[in-house]
């Protein structure tokens, strides 16, 4: 299986995207949450003037944060300085969204997004709409400004719902799931990307250069002999999946109650002491402010507690060196073709450790 990592965008992101290329990690991506990280394509930039080989992804943008035009610009910009090397994922904006206090966009208003992206970044006319006015737009200039020859991949980001995998496979393109170890998943996934697929006419251009591949992003611990699966060290590498998965669970729990009752009681009882440790409650209208500051960072050592072992298994790779080679192993039967691991702890020893297990 390939081996990839993502990080958050700041200053510096670039010296790590040249030690992950040097360790031989086939991807390098940055997360795009404006109120939490610093911007993608800044970073990116960086990175594909520091870096020769190694392909570079945004994970992921939406039309409830970018129109298509900006975006499309930026991932044109992008490709004309690292040429073949971008990867953009698409999505409804879920995280991103709610660290405004605001909810994800519609798959359908995703889907018209991605078809946008796809038709511009290939050099190609779209419809572009603002309430009741619509127009064909195209990049005005190419050349040195844009690159709209080489091919940009595209992937949808989708979790449990089939409504983005099917987005996938009428646009050709692939997927990413985040903390999604669940092989059954997986098949579910691109069962339904297939069946989408199969109804699309291919009689158009419009996935010429397209790669349909998957990705999941995780995180991951390699235990030392006799260490504890669950312990501080282990707690620390994965708590921040964790927290993301409490914080949206403190978060939704109002408008999408059915997710909340997926909990189990100490799932549920974690959530009820995450919102009462940041001062907020599941109502509260400002309550994106309370839970999302750090997000995805280094876990607070006081916050431990809250890393559950059900919830660690569930959505990291933690154990001995042939118990992750064997879970991999099951995952990549189940179609994902690469690996992505969110290093918070020691970003450099994170990605050796995944580049020595994969590469």
């Amino acid at each position: 299986m390939r081996a990839g990592v993502v990080v958050a965008a700041q200053p510096g992101v670039e010296e790590l995207a040249v030690r992950a290329e040097e360790l031989g990690l086939d991807s390098f991506w940055v997360n795009d949450t404006p109120m939490v990280h610093g911007d993608p394509f800044v970073a990116l930039s960086l990175c594909a003037k520091a870096t020769s080989r190694i392909r570079l992804g945004i994970g992921v943008t939406s039309p409830a944060l970018r129109s298509a035009p900006a975006a499309a610009s930026g991932l044109a910009s992008l490709n004309a300085l690292a040429p073949g090397r971008i990867i953009c994922g698409v999505g409804t904006g879920n995280t991103a969204r709610r660290t405004l206090g605001m909810r994800p966009t519609t798959a359908a208003r995703l889907e018209h997004f991605t078809v946008a992206l796809q038709d511009l970044c290939a050099g190609r006319p779209t419809e572009y709409r603002e309430g009741d006015r619509v127009h064909d737009i195209r990049f005005l200039h190419a050349g040195a400004h844009v690159n709209t020859a080489d091919p940009i991949e595209f992937v949808v980001a989708a979790l449990l719902g089939p409504k983005a995998a099917a987005v996938a496979g009428r646009r050709g393109t692939g997927l990413i799931s985040f903390g999604l170890l669940d092989p059954a998943a997986w098949h579910a996934l691109h069962d339904t990307r297939r069946h989408a697929a199969q109804g699309t006419p291919r009689d158009s251009d419009s996935h010429t250069g397209s790669r349909a591949d998957s990705y999941v992003v995780t995180s991951l611990h390699l235990l030392d002999e006799d260490e504890d699966p669950h312990g501080d060290a282990a707690r620390d590498a994965t708590g921040h999946l964790v927290l993301s998965l409490l914080a949206f669970a403190a978060d939704a729990a109002a408008e999408t109650p059915a997710f909340a009752e997926q909990l189990g009681p100490e799932e549920r009882e974690a959530v009820r002491r995450l919102l009462d440790r940041r001062g907020t409650t599941a109502t509260a209208p400002d309550r994106h402010t309370k839970l999302y500051p750090n997000y995805l960072g280094r876990i607070a050592p006081q916050d431990r507690d809250l890393v559950l072992p059900s919830l660690m298994n569930t959505l990291a790779l933690v154990g001995t060196h042939d118990d992750l080679l064997a879970r991999i192993t099951t995952l990549e039967q189940a179609g994902v073709d690469e690996l992505l691991i969110q290093p918070v702890v020691d970003p450099p020893a994170e990605m050796a450790q995944l580049a020595k297990l994969l590469t």
